[in-house]
Parts: C-alpha cells; structure tokens; sequence
C-alpha cells in the first residue's frame, strides 16, 4: 500500500487497496502494533518480549521519534492461539491504522497471520527462530533460520562424538519441520536417529516419552519443546534421574527468561542454540541489558527473541528514516539495503530474502541462570529459508514488489 507524505499539518494517507488506510496521525504520532501472547502456555516467553519491544519504542521516541512523530504502540494479546493472533492483526491493521506490527512467536501464530498482511499490505517483524520454508514479502524475518540455529546444533554434537540423536518437540510446524529437516541431515551424516516424539503444545504427561528415552539410550536430546511444557518435561526427566549432566538436552526454544522462571538449578548443564546471549561481550550488549534492568528490574533477563524483537524496532525506525516513509513496502525496501554495525548482537545486515544474516552460539546453562557460550560458528551465516538436503531445487529470490 502506497502512502504519501502532503505536508508538515496534514495525515500521511493511503491508497484504499481493499478498503484500508494506515495514515501516520496529523497530531504527531504514529501507531505501530505490538502482537505477543500475554495469556496462555507462550506467555512464559512472550511477556519479556513484548517489553523489549517497548523498550525499544520508547528509546527512540526519547529521541525524538521518527519524521518528526512520536511512535505509539498498540498492545493486543494473541493469548497464545493463532487464530487470535489473525484476528488481532487484522484489527491492528484495519481498525488502529497500524504502520507496522511487531510480533508472533509460534510458527503456527505466524502463519496465521501472513495471509492478513498478504490481505492487507502490511508489514510484520518477526523475531523468533523458525523453520525456513517460508519467505513472503511482507515479514522480515530477524530469527534464525534453521541453517543458523537447528543445523550448527547439529554439528556441534557431532563434534562432541554424539551419534544417537533423539527428537523431541511440541506438535505444530516449527518443531515438526525443523526436526524433518535435522533427520535428513543425520541419515547424511551417518548418525542414529533413537527416537522421535510430539506432545500437543502445553502438554504436560512425559511419561511415555521419558520410558522411551531410557530405553533407547540417545547420546543427546535435540528438545523443541516450547512454552511451559518444558517445566514438566526436566522436572519428570530429573525424576527418571536423567539430569542434564548424565544426558545431555540440546533445547532450542529455552533462554535466560525460560530458564530464570524454571529455575537454574532444574536446567543446570544442559544446551542450547541461538543468535544470542546476554552474556555475549560488547559495549552495546551491556548498553541494552543495562537499559532493559533499569526499566524492568534488576533482576530482569534478557535473551534472544528479545534482542531480536527490540532490534526490529530500531530496524524499522532506520529504515523509515532511509525511506522518509512509513509505507510498509518503501520501508522493507530500505531495511535490505541497510547494514547495522551497532547492534546488541554487533554486525548485522538484512539478506534480500528479507531474513538476517547473524552468528550462531551454543550456551551451557550455569547454576546462575546465565548460559556459558561453548562454541560460536566462524563466521556470520547467511539465511537459508529452503534446506538444500531436504528441499532441493527450492529457494527464495529478492521481492521487488508487495
């Protein structure tokens, strides 16, 4: 959707494509929409989230804002379900006049969302890692892609001599999907696949799963559980005795938040994968975590879709400034053509894939709740939406248009 600037007194308006207009207000502000769970099994994760995104927001409008305008957010809780979150994002866009919208976890939310901001042409960030398989013109994707997050897990264990692999996850895409992908590469590598398992998103029974794992004796659980599931799943497995530090659990959904509101001492020693910790070592990085203690506490965590998320907005606000716009297709256009060099997660770019380039880090959680980073890949990876092993032939090119 096209928007046009007419001057200093008057309202950046829209062309009405489908009936919607998403001016940036006459009175000197200008919404942008803030979609989390804030209810449900993905508040756990979720609630930091969104106050990182907040953060963000409020950083730049003490700046200043963006063409002269103060940002407000719109807050609406997706409540952990993805037809609530298609419904909140077509509210954001066609009620509130959203510019923007900042949000999603779940890979099922996000899908449910996309054909509202294909509908509507609008602009969704992302900030969580995913499955790939997906590249569409109107999100930008700022989470791992599984070349960045799933598959250097993969090598890392292979690098520690660990040849039997067991899958476990909550049933819905992500997990599904990426662990697809993961069995494709350990057939390749001539790993042992010992089992593979799903409980419905918030399950909580780990009985059944947890005799299996006793008895096919894995060398390390690839965990993609998400949300609170996976207080019940270390609790029932340090029951069976199986601690982290006598079978390791490589998680990918569990951070400094996950791990401070389970309790260290419960995840003590085991791994997990992502772009980002709070303990990775740069003036910038310890500018954002102080920024975030300060206003949420000091005993605040931070990690990584939450970087992710607070980098959105400030991606966002450049790009809106290098566009001179807050057309969601001129901004996403000048988010690509964009590199940051100062950012908590140090030098990142937007590939034209519209996903980011970015380090991969294995942590091993300490007694202290903070993770220990073991391993950080040699280079900044560049995203691939499409597994070349499992999806041949497919891949995403640069979109020139919504």
């Amino acid at each position: 959707m096209a928007l046009k600037h007419i001057g200093l007194a008057a309202a950046l308006l829209a062309s009405t494509m489908l009936g919607t207009v998403r001016p940036a207000s006459a009175d000197g502000t200008v919404k942008v929409g803030v979609l989390q769970s804030l209810s449900g099994t993905m508040a756990i994760s979720e609630v930091p989230l969104q106050d990182a995104e907040l953060l963000a927001i409020e950083e730049i409008n003490a700046k200043g804002g963006l063409l002269g305008k103060q940002i407000t957010p719109v807050i609406e809780d997706g409540a952990s379900d993805p037809s609530t979150f298609a419904q909140k994002a077509t509210k954001l866009i066609e009620e509130d006049k959203v510019v923007t919208v900042f949000g999603g976890w779940t890979s099922s939310s996000r899908k449910a969302m996309l054909p509202v901001f294909q509908r509507l042409h609008g602009l969704l960030w992302y900030p969580v890692q995913f499955e790939g398989n997906e590249c569409s013109p109107n999100i930008m994707y700022s989470g791992a892609q599984p070349n960045q997050q799933a598959l250097p897990a993969l090598t890392w264990a292979e690098q520690k001599g660990y040849k039997k692999v067991f899958l476990l996850g909550s049933d819905y895409v992500y997990p599904r999907t990426a662990n697809l992908i993961l069995k494709k590469h350990i057939a390749h590598d001539g790993l042992t696949l010992s089992g593979e398992e799903y409980v419905p998103l918030g399950g909580t029974d780990f009985s059944s799963i947890v005799a299996e794992i006793q008895q096919s004796k894995p060398d390390i659980i690839i965990n993609t559980l998400n949300g609170d599931s996976n207080v019940s799943f270390f609790k029932q497995m340090a029951a069976a005795g199986l601690t982290p530090d006598k079978l390791p659990v490589m998680s990918f959904s569990i951070a400094e938040p996950e791990a401070q509101a389970m309790g260290p001492s419960l995840l003590a020693g085991s791994y997990t994968s992502w772009n980002y910790f709070e303990s990775l070592p740069s003036p910038t990085n310890a500018g954002f975590v102080a920024a975030y203690k300060a206003k949420y506490g000091a005993n605040s965590v931070v990690d990584d879709p939450m970087v992710h998320g607070y980098i959105d907005v400030y991606e966002w606000g450049a790009a809106v400034k290098k566009a001179g716009s807050f057309d969601p297709e001129k901004v996403r256009n000048a988010a690509i053509a964009l590199g940051y060099s100062d950012s908590p997660l140090g030098d990142i770019k937007f590939a034209p894939n519209q996903s980011l380039v970015q380090t991969g880090y294995i942590g091993e959680l300490q007694p202290d709740g903070q993770f220990k980073i073991v391993w950080s890949s040699p280079k900044p990876i560049e995203p691939v939406p499409y597994d070349p092993l499992t999806f041949p032939g497919k891949s995403c090119s640069a979109h020139t248009t919504f």
